[in-house]
């Protein structure tokens, strides 16, 4: 299968699903520390730097894609904890992360780490079908990141990035078909578990059906 038709057929957003324990005891915290200014400068730039993107045709316009299966990243519907909330509609940029094969996984070289330039930007269905711009990410994959002198995983805004990698150990295929790969989540909507945690307990897939744009 040509690259084209991967994209076209693999949920793009299962990229995203984070399972580590580290993800799961933070995540379940009653109450996500209160960012420090430096942190919250940073995100406010970034929010400013897509704010074009709040029209999801300029996003496409600009090369970013919706997930080919128009998947809405939901938690439980990935058997998650429900009140861990939702990411959204991953809308990315397969150029920028530099997908090169998609077999026997999927594997890119960009090592893009720029949040004022993100690689994928999340969007939330609304009830009257429009799509919400509520945060960004990048993707690395651990192999490009390394063979580019990097000896540690990325870390943005003092977070070391969340890291996925299939165990064999388990039934389970914890990178759902891709090279094990670093990525991080930037929210411009509030999100009581942390502005840079992967799940959103205040965003929801259940408008999902009724999205434009996709």
């Amino acid at each position: 299968m040509n690259n084209a038709n991967y994209w076209r057929a693999v949920p793009l957003a299962h990229i995203m699903i984070v399972t580590t324990v580290i993800t799961v005891i933070t995540v379940g915290t009653p109450k996500a520390k209160a960012l420090d200014q430096r942190v919250e400068t940073q995100i406010e730039a970034i929010k400013q730097a897509t704010a074009r993107f709040e029209d999801v045709n300029v996003a496409l316009a600009e090369g970013y894609i919706p997930d080919p299966s128009g998947h809405c990243v939901d938690a439980k519907a990935e058997g998650l904890p429900a009140e861990w909330g939702a990411m959204g509609v991953h809308y990315m940029r397969p150029d920028v992360i530099g997908v090169t094969a998609v077999a026997p996984r999927v594997y890119g070289t960009g090592l893009n780490t720029d949040f004022l330039k993100p690689s994928v930007l999340l969007y939330e269905p609304q009830a009257d079908g429009s799509m919400k711009l509520v945060g960004a990410e990048n993707v690395v994959f651990e192999k490009a990141w390394k063979d580019a002198g990097n000896e540690e995983g990325p870390m943005s805004m003092g977070r070391a990035w969340d890291y996925m990698a299939d165990d064999p150990n388990t039934p389970a295929d914890e990178a759902h078909g891709f090279e094990p790969h670093y990525d991080q989540h930037v929210w411009f909507v509030n999100n009581p578990a942390g502005q840079l945690m992967p799940f959103n307990p205040e965003i929801t897939c259940a408008h999902h059906q009724h999205a434009h744009g996709q």
